[in-house]
């Protein structure tokens, strides 16, 4: 990858982390080591990654290094477009405004329930009968 780094930032959502790195480049991401499309596969979730350089019309401006890790491949995506976001604040604070208004910078907090006690799942109680 060429160019000085660019920024730094990490993105979490429910339990995958991503570690994003942008430098100045041609718009190429990397995952894991590995090409954006060939890590993601679906189409639906590398547009979802490319989201702040929409927002920001930075496409093609920025490559990306990212480590992600746990979750699944949709929990994955969610945190690298986070990371890219703040990747992209730090490197130009005017993104700011643009990219919270697209809500790309808000962390999405929602994790999976815990099991409770005398349940069989989260909410999911035991099947009643009367007789």
């Amino acid at each position: 990858m060429a160019g000085a780094q660019a920024g730094y930032g990490t993105g979490k959502r429910k339990g995958a982390i991503a570690k994003v790195r942008l430098q100045s480049g041609s718009g190429e991401i990397t995952v894991n080591g590995k090409p954006a499309k060939e890590y993601l596969h679906r189409y639906s979730l590398i547009q979802l990654v490319q989201e702040p350089f929409g927002a920001t019309d930075t496409a093609g401006q920025y490559d990306v290094d990212a480590e992600v890790l746990g979750g699944g491949i949709v929990g994955q995506a969610h945190a690298l477009r986070h990371g890219i976001a703040k990747a992209l604040v730090k490197d130009n604070e005017e993104f700011r405004t643009l990219l919270s208004q697209a809500g790309l910078l808000t962390r999405d907090a929602r994790v999976k329930e815990r099991k409770h006690a005398g349940f069989r799942k989260a909410r999911r109680a035991k099947q009643f009968s009367k007789r």
